[in-house]
């Protein structure tokens, strides 16, 4: 299986993951629409960038559990992506506005 890590899928999980520290692969794969793999897989690509870095820790069941926390430079990519996001979702925006109003002249 090979999976992209595009920007949209690095701004999802680091979204998700500055809420969520303590999501488990298989949440973060449930929140975002994903296999499992793939998650495992992102968050791979996410870490040996430098962006997010795990922490583990005994939870109450006495099973391992790993928190995923954004490293500074995490952090910073995050916002980078969220203006990139910001400004793509406006573009598709006023596209839709001018197709929208197209469409109401050509049925009004």
């Amino acid at each position: 299986m090979h999976f992209m890590l595009n920007q949209d899928n690095q701004f999802s999980i680091l979204q998700v993951l500055e809420q969520s520290p303590n999501y488990s692969q298989r949440d973060l794969a449930d929140k975002l629409g994903m296999s499992l793999g793939k998650a495992n897989y992102c968050l791979k690509g996410l870490i040996d960038k430098g962006l997010v870095k795990v922490e583990n820790f005994k939870n109450s069941r006495n099973k391992t559990q790993y928190t995923y926390l954004l490293t500074p430079q995490g952090i910073s990519e995050k916002s980078k992506l969220t203006i990139h996001f910001l400004q793509r979702k406006t573009e598709e925006y006023e596209r839709l506005k001018i197709e929208i109003e197209q469409l109401k002249r050509q049925i009004g």
